[in-house]
């Protein structure tokens, strides 16, 4: 048996990196799923790889900053399954570098809007029908940054996603009693595209290797594995946590 058989899950940023990732797991683990991204092409390669193994997945296209986004995925996870479990709230923005008064104030709504604005709508929709299927378990992914570490450059980035901290502890204070866990997944520097996109040749990526401990930078798999076990009955007394899976950038000094 898989650790999520039988669990109806919704994944955001299902079209690559650790969202990929972790819907594939996720599909291997047992759960039907609903796939969210902006591009349909890759969710559909998505959904036919999980149907060709055996699972089961249906997608939503639409962008997190819209609120019908995660409604419709909320619509499509009971119309199809009958039920929500599980959220995975992922997707996710990094924006343009800047030291903080030169950050445009359009690329600090943007960031905001997708990371946070995004988690919030996911949440608003995703709750309620938890309750109504007795209790679920909710994922944010959140980061590191501006939480154990200040990247410069990153002020809108380290903000949404310090945003999201707070969010993840208030749906954990207030449903807690009614069967609703909620955490947020905090990676270290990982292989993904958008990884790349900061980092985009091997020296810089070497460079932010260097940073963590393990002297390396994770592969999805691994952050996926990490939500996998939040979401799941072995994570059954974890609410409202910051869970760094950071390979020990926030401790390591050389």
């Amino acid at each position: 048996m898989g650790q999520l058989d039988g669990r109806i899950a919704i994944v955001t940023g299902a079209s690559s990196g650790i969202g990929q990732a972790a819907a594939l797991l996720f599909a291997r683990e047992g759960a039907r799923l609903v796939l969210v991204s902006r591009r349909r092409d890759p969710l559909d390669v998505l959904s036919a790889e999980i149907a060709a193994a055996g699972g089961e997945a249906i997608v939503v296209t639409g962008d997190v900053r819209d609120e019908a986004t995660a409604a419709a995925a909320v619509t499509a996870a009971v119309a199809r399954f009958g039920r929500l479990d599980i959220a995975f709230n992922n997707a996710g923005l990094m924006g343009e570098a800047a030291p903080v008064p030169e950050i445009a104030p359009d690329t600090w709504r943007e960031v905001l809007d997708v990371n946070l604005t995004g988690a919030f709508y996911g949440a608003r929709h995703q709750i309620p029908a938890m309750l109504a299927a007795g209790g679920g378990a909710i994922v944010f992914t959140s980061t590191f940054v501006g939480h154990t570490v200040g990247f410069p450059g990153m002020g809108a980035y380290a903000a949404s996603k310090a945003g999201v901290i707070g969010l993840t502890q208030v749906i954990a204070a207030e449903f807690g009693a009614q069967g609703i866990r909620a955490n947020a997944l905090l990676p270290g520097g990982t292989d993904t595209p958008m990884g790349r996109t900061a980092a985009p040749t091997s020296q810089a990526r070497a460079a932010v290797a260097n940073l963590h401990a393990l002297k390396r930078l994770a592969d999805p798999d691994e952050i996926a594995r990490a939500a996998l076990w939040l979401v799941s009955d072995a994570a059954s007394f974890v609410t409202g946590t910051a869970l760094l899976v950071d390979g020990g950038v926030s401790i390591a000094r050389a």
